[in-house]
């Protein structure tokens, strides 16, 4: 019996110990994909204070946001795709080279892109009513997070948003953008984990 009394607590006391491991292992590997968002946008031409109706271009302002505490994000080269939802039709293109950001800091990225295909008449005759005109931003590009000395798989980040702009050439929400994502979520790493954790705790029931 002391035997087998002895022989039982090793083994809960390892079954319990690879719980514990599993579980902080799990909540190392978890990842959040960043947040990004549209903080300033100008569209020189709609501005009816202003005599710039040649100026066809606009100004935007990108933030991202990584709030994880822990673990860095690399960005490969970031796509935006700038869209008049009148029409459908995408109007302006960059690019944002790639880099890498650390944990629990945010960047911003602003530059100014030449609109071509938009039908400015039409958007400057809008706000001249008193309406207002809407844009899209389309972000893509692939992440891979940064776990203490080593980097995850990449994965695909797309994310869009609407961006409503008045007679000012300024969006009207006064608050960014945030560009909402219907990829999945970037945080397979856990998975792995998941398994094994689950065996554990089947294990712990039948004892």
């Amino acid at each position: 019996m002391p035997e087998g009394g002895g022989c039982y607590r090793c083994c809960s006391s390892f079954i319990f110990t690879s719980g514990l491991t599993a579980l902080f292992m799990w909540l190392s590997l978890r990842t959040s994909k960043p947040t990004c968002s549209i903080q300033d946008f100008y569209v020189p031409a709609l501005n009816r204070s202003d005599n710039s109706t040649a100026n066809h271009t606009i100004r935007f302002d990108l933030k991202l946001d990584n709030g994880m505490k822990d673990k860095g994000v690399h960005y490969a080269n970031i796509s935006l795709t700038f869209f008049y939802n009148s029409t459908g039709l995408p109007i302006a293109n960059f690019t944002v080279p790639e880099f890498y950001q650390g944990h629990n800091k945010n960047t911003r990225r602003r530059a100014l892109v030449d609109a071509s295909g938009l039908p400015w008449a039409e958007a400057r005759d809008a706000v001249a009513n008193g309406s207002t005109v809407s844009f899209r931003v389309r972000l893509a590009t692939r992440v891979k997070f940064k776990i203490m000395v080593w980097y995850t798989k990449r994965h695909s980040l797309v994310v869009g948003g609407d961006v409503v702009v008045n007679d000012s050439g300024q969006k009207v929400n006064r608050k960014g953008i945030k560009l909402k994502s219907g990829a999945p979520d970037p945080a397979s790493q856990r998975v792995r984990v998941v398994p094994f954790l689950i065996f554990t705790f089947v294990i712990i029931l039948f004892l």
